[in-house]
């Protein structure tokens, strides 16, 4: 199975190629376009802000082609967020696989950014397989999707929002699978294993 993770200008690249090697993963990080659309799967991870990301992606065709992929794709923290239809972060219009808007945090009685460890429910589909009711998960992060019908995990921190989103071909995790210690490992786990 050939697995690419999107190169572009955010970080936190090098810690989800940890974590797939430790499941005994290889994955190749790249930009060109034929690798990205040949590969079985895809990561698209990312810590970051969203406007210069999105700009960096439109610079180089990767907005579009990152939309029209058919295999499966997992976006993880900014990667999910960039999946979703527009962000409040610079106000950026993104890549608009997800109707959710990206908000930030607003209740100024909880510390932005979210760091650590947080419990995730309402678990829904094979992202989740062997994945127990308000397991915890890896959080970083100081703007949030809305809670819509392509919410399949969700977490609260302040308000309830999308731990995780799934539409067609498309996931995304606001935590961090490679930071969530077993059941993290699971959750990637069952993403390469998607049909």
């Amino acid at each position: 199975m050939s697995l690419v993770i999107i190169k572009y200008n955010a970080g936190n690249i090098r810690s989800v190629l940890f974590a797939l090697e430790r499941i005994g993963i290889y994955a190749e990080v790249t930009d060109d376009a034929d690798k990205i659309i040949s590969a079985d799967r895809v990561i698209f991870p990312g810590v970051g802000e969203a406007s210069t990301a999105m700009a960096y992606l439109r610079e180089r065709n990767l907005d579009k082609l990152i939309r029209d992929l058919k295999q499966p794709v997992l976006g993880i923290c900014l990667g999910m967020q960039l999946l979703c239809h527009h962000s409040e972060e610079n106000n950026v219009d993104c890549l608009g696989v997800f109707e959710n808007r990206v908000k930030k945090f607003a209740d100024p009685s909880f510390k932005v950014p979210q760091v650590g460890w947080n419990t995730i429910s309402q678990l829904k589909g094979p992202l989740f397989e062997n994945i127990r009711e308000n397991e915890y998960a890896y959080f970083v992060h100081s703007y949030y999707a809305e809670l819509n019908a392509d919410t399949i995990a969700r977490t609260e921190y302040g308000s309830n929002f999308s731990a995780a989103i799934s539409k067609n071909n498309f996931y995304g995790v606001q935590f961090h699978p490679e930071k969530s210690a077993g059941a993290g490992e699971q959750i990637l786990k069952n993403f390469l294993s998607l049909s």
